[in-house]
């Protein structure tokens, strides 16, 4: 067979780097290997057939199996030249999900309850420190594509293993960030996509904290940026409700609603209440401890990144749905890394409702140096941080979140021109935390965290969303995410605030009606 005389009409759905890695592990012959990979373009996913292949050698049979649906025609009236003519195929993806808390057990039971819409996974390996969790959720999901495994997050060569085990072409990180690193490492080495909720983790400027920045959310990752790219792998980063669907909301801002823009500024508010308690994480201790006493971060053309106090300019927003006026604050959080890199803006912020009795709660723990997460201390035979011993010893997000009644608000309130009009949107998703218990068994905070990531992964496993490198949310097309979410059960909405662009408009409209009226 002459390899070089295949037509150029073949894409290949395999990711080289890994293929080869995949036959090493397997001895395979490292020319059956050439011998694929020389008509067989880069794609991110799909390796595994073709590897499965190539355990024979058998270069014709590697494309048959790629996807048989997908080859059109197989002319072989020369025993010499093979013309393969293979579509666009849509492969299944094999999701190594890392972490079944609750994030990890809403992104499973999505998934799971969008039936048809959830056909382009193939396989989820449930996998978490603690097996009796992975098998609790994979057998409340009765559902085979569903695999308990247990796994050490901190782990490589555990990962890896998991990786060769079920053939895995994407994992998604779902645990606290402090496990970032290794399992992005991990994915890199692998040849597989990735995948998180928020970004590898900051440090503190150690003269000026609140003044100047130091190593930022995700610096680690984008520093890495050139090396996903040449292996032709990606990584997206941030993909929860905030950030992730935040940040889609400000790339469709920009793709469709204004002709510039001033300012993104993310809200985020709602008006939970737990009965009978005070005070309540809603979400995981760690990370809530995390975002919220780091230095905050505000993006502005001008300056750049710079930090200011904790809990900085409050101000009242005014949210959707009932919610109603929230004072936010300042919190450090990804968009304002992310955003200002894609999107051509003058300012941006991230702020969330807090009330004063949980900032001065955190406070106190602060000025005892309980959220402390390198300290350690020695807890019987064990020695954990500070900040690990209140996740284990404050009431569980897990427990308090199926009590909790009211709405959540996470949105993306942009500002700027449209028309030569000064215009200002805010672009919202809300949920209600009773009817994301009853439908999905978790909270609303949490079925909105893993929302973000189900969608992204359903348009990346369907050749929507794919760049190589590594990437935020607000990098990609928001018009099939948008129209995904609602499919999903979680549909977005816009609210037009007071504005030059909302008056002049809203004055035209009730003209129109009044002549049409006559």
């Amino acid at each position: 067979m002459v390899i070089g005389e295949i037509s150029e009409v073949i894409h290949s759905y395999i990711n080289i780097n890994f293929f080869f890695y995949y036959c090493s592990c397997n001895g395979v012959d490292s020319t059956a290997c050439t011998l694929v990979c020389n008509f067989l373009q880069q794609k991110p996913y799909g390796f595994r057939n073709a590897a499965e292949a190539a355990l024979s050698g058998s270069a014709v049979e590697a494309v048959w199996r790629i996807d048989r649906s997908s080859i059109n025609t197989i002319d072989k009236k020369d025993g010499e030249k093979n013309l393969f003519k293979i579509s666009e195929v849509e492969e299944c993806m094999r999701l190594l999900l890392i972490g079944v808390g609750g994030v990890g057990e809403s992104i499973a039971t999505i998934i799971k309850k969008a039936g048809k819409n959830g056909e382009w996974l193939e396989k989820m390996v449930l996998s978490d420190y603690s097996l009796e969790r992975a098998s609790m959720v994979a057998q409340k999901l009765a559902d085979s594509r569903f695999i308990a495994e247990k796994i050490d997050a901190t782990s490589s060569e555990n990962i890896k293993y998991l990786v060769r085990k079920h053939n895995i072409n994407f994992i998604m990180n779902a645990v606290d960030p402090k496990f970032n690193v290794p399992i992005f490492d991990t994915a890199y080495e692998c040849g597989v996509g990735y995948m998180d909720c928020a970004m590898t983790l900051s440090r503190k400027h150690p003269l000026r904290p609140y003044e100047l920045p130091y190593v930022k959310l995700g610096d680690y990752q984008f520093d890495k940026q050139s090396q996903w790219t040449e292996k032709n792998i990606m990584a997206i980063v941030g993909s929860g409700v905030e950030p992730g669907i935040s940040d889609v909301f400000a790339r469709y801002a920009d793709k469709h609603l204004f002709d510039e823009i001033d300012q993104v500024n993310i809200r985020d508010g709602d008006n939970y209440v737990v009965p009978g308690v005070n005070i309540s994480f809603g979400f995981s201790i760690w990370t809530t401890i995390e975002e919220c006493l780091n230095p905050p971060l505000i993006w502005e053309k001008e300056k750049g990144w710079f930090c200011t106090e904790t809990f900085s300019e409050p101000e009242d927003f005014i949210f959707p749905a009932g919610i109603g006026k929230v004072e936010v604050v300042n919190v450090e959080h990804e968009e304002v890394i992310l955003i200002p890199r894609v999107i051509d803006c003058n300012r941006v912020t991230f702020k969330y409702g807090i009330s004063q009795e949980f900032r001065s709660m955190l406070t106190n723990l602060k000025n005892l140096g309980m959220d402390s997460a390198d300290k350690k201390i020695k807890v019987g035979d064990s020695e954990i941080t500070p900040r690990e011993f209140l996740a284990i010893v404050a009431p569980s997000p897990l427990d308090t979140s199926a009590k909790m009644v009211g709405k959540g608000c996470a949105g993306t309130w942009v500002t700027g021109k449209k028309d030569g009009l000064g215009r200002s949107v805010y672009l919202y998703q809300v949920a209600d935390n009773q009817k994301c218990f009853k439908r999905y068994g978790t909270s609303s905070v949490v079925a909105q965290t893993a929302v973000g990531p189900v969608v992204m992964l359903d348009l990346v496993a369907n050749g929507k969303w794919f760049q190589a490198g590594v990437h935020g949310p607000e990098s990609f097309d928001p018009d099939p995410f948008i129209e995904k979410l609602a499919i999903y059960g979680f549909p977005a909405s816009l609210m037009e605030m007071d504005s030059e662009y909302e008056r002049h408009y809203g004055e035209n409209q009730l003209l129109t009606m009044a002549k049409v009226s006559v």
